[in-house]
């Protein structure tokens, strides 16, 4: 049994006064122990609301989340707030997009990594102080007992990160959720951070979901590969049958459009067309068709199924040919 089992998970966002948004649509999933899954797509395309509501992190209204989350067996949709609390933290981490935003601007950093050991594993705080210290030189903070005792606007973008990340793992978590962690990093940092997450599910065979819209952190990192739009997964593979052989027109233009070092000096990027907001609701047709190069008539009119087929699965009526350039090469 998969650590984590997501099915049919859908997120509907409801204002009063206007029609529902489907943000998460029919979504599902898995993840084994030790497995890193990739959660791929344009901003907008439901990665982070699928993670909030594993995580049990949205609002307490204006939204209504159906399907099931099942982590070791438990459905975390039918848990209560009392519970879920219990759960995030010692058994689920998350590391989220903005450190900045994410940590405390008023209380040092040291509180707030000891705060999760002093409520997850009942550790005194001058124990939990030392636990602290030790969490944020294993990620790499220089000097970290001095760190301790600084505020989040004191660390550079880079250690905020790192801070997140200790947090995240005071708990030696099952699951961890990595919401684009390496956003606004320089180059140099986003590399130490990857290497740590790769480094922290090597050892400790913790599994881990990460979010983002950069495939170059997708091939290096991850197994298998969810790539999403408008809310749906649209083609789902491991990492080297999609780098190597893209079938979905979304995901060949995401892999077509990325710079390569080895193209003739010159040579033009092929973007994708059109806005993630050009789109077609999925129960009229397929939402990329507005975009898609391949539309057919049928596009606009049929909605496509999530078709398993030879190691991966697909939702296109018209996918493109075996063969096709615009694959990348990915690390073995």
């Amino acid at each position: 049994m998969a650590m984590l089992e997501v099915r049919d998970l859908r997120v509907v966002f409801q204002r009063r006064g206007a029609e529902p948004f489907s943000a998460v649509d029919g979504v599902s999933f898995d993840v084994d122990p030790g497995q890193t899954v990739g959660l791929v797509g344009e901003s907008g395309c439901g990665k982070s609301v699928t993670s909030l509501a594993i995580m049990g992190l949205l609002p307490a209204r204006g939204n209504r989340v159906t399907g099931s989350v099942k982590f070791e067996g438990t459905d975390l949709l039918t848990l209560s707030n009392r519970e879920m609390r219990d759960r995030r933290g010692r058994d689920l981490g998350m590391v989220f997009q903005d450190p900045l935003s994410s940590l405390n601007p008023v209380i040092p950093i040291g509180l707030q990594v000891t705060e999760v050991l002093e409520r997850h594993r009942d550790m005194p705080r001058k124990r939990a102080m030392v636990e602290a210290a030790e969490l944020l030189d294993k990620v790499g903070i220089p000097d970290p007992r001095r760190r301790l005792s600084e505020y989040p606007h004191q660390l550079s973008g880079g250690m905020r990160q790192r801070a997140l990340i200790a947090i995240a793992l005071a708990c030696r978590p099952r699951l961890l959720i990595a919401d684009e962690p390496t956003t606004a990093l320089d180059v140099t940092i986003q590399a130490q951070i990857l290497a740590l997450l790769k480094e922290l599910v090597r050892d400790t065979g913790t599994a881990l979901i990460m979010i983002t819209h950069d495939l170059g952190v997708v091939a290096g990192l991850c197994d298998e590969v969810n790539v999403l739009y408008a809310g749906r997964v649209v083609e789902k593979a491991d990492r080297h049958t999609l780098f190597a052989e893209p079938r979905h027109p979304y995901t060949h233009g995401l892999l077509a459009s990325i710079p390569r070092l080895d193209a003739p000096r010159g040579e033009k990027l092929v973007p994708i067309k059109g806005s993630v907001a050009d789109n077609i609701p999925w129960d009229h047709g397929c939402a990329f068709a507005p975009r898609c190069p391949n539309a057919l008539p049928v596009c606009r009119e049929v909605t496509p199924a999530l078709d398993p087929a030879d190691r991966r699965a697909l939702r296109c009526h018209n996918p493109v040919l075996p063969g096709t350039p615009a694959a990348q090469e990915v690390p073995a």
